[in-house]
């Protein structure tokens, strides 16, 4: 288990990365990896888009239209590789639209966290343009999805430019349940 906790404890953040990316190939490992996430029913209610060279040019006209603006955004020129986590909701009368969301996040942390142990800078993005129709259409998104962000990804830059991030108090986010109320006399009588 310490692979996995180092790595985790060792995640952050690259707002900036160089222009290597990874392969097709070596994502296709890490996509394979990252799918076996807790997934009720085994629906795989993701998809992954991924966003190299003049895509993200493409995206970038997208977000500016989403926002009225003309021209392009260069937010998308930030790093060499995008990839665009989409929930593809499924019919289904056990496993809710939430928890379907919550796969495809589970699904995209889960590709961050192995694209950094691979020695990539990742930052996930979003912004209230996401659920715009200019970018469902740019991303060929159907009826039954949604996009839930970016993942940005590229090489790390030197670690001469690294900050710490503060380590969470887990005292501050985990608790007991409630203990039960003792029932009154008076809530029982017929």
């Amino acid at each position: 288990m310490t692979g996995a906790l180092e790595a985790v404890r060792a995640r952050r953040s690259w707002s900036r990365v160089t222009d290597a990316a990874p392969s097709h190939a070596e994502l296709l490992t890490l996509v394979s990896a990252a799918g076996r996430v807790a997934d009720h029913s085994s629906l795989r209610p993701w998809r992954l888009i991924e966003l190299r060279g003049s895509d993200r040019e493409r995206l970038g006209r997208a977000i500016n239209k989403a926002n009225g603006d003309r021209g392009s955004s260069s937010k998308p020129l930030r790093a060499p590789l995008l990839i665009a986590i989409v929930a593809s909701y499924r019919k289904s009368s056990k496993v809710p639209r939430w928890e379907q969301e919550a796969v495809a996040s589970g699904v995209a942390h889960v590709l961050s966290l192995l694209l950094d142990e691979a020695g990539w800078g990742v930052l996930w993005r979003t912004g209230d343009y996401t659920r715009s129709k200019a970018i469902a259409k740019a991303h060929g998104l159907g009826k039954n999805e949604e996009l839930l962000g970016w993942l940005y990804v590229g090489g790390k830059p030197p670690r001469s430019r690294l900050g710490r991030r503060r380590a969470v108090d887990a005292r501050h986010h985990i608790a007991r349940m409630p203990k039960a109320k003792a029932a009154k006399a008076d809530d029982h009588a017929e």
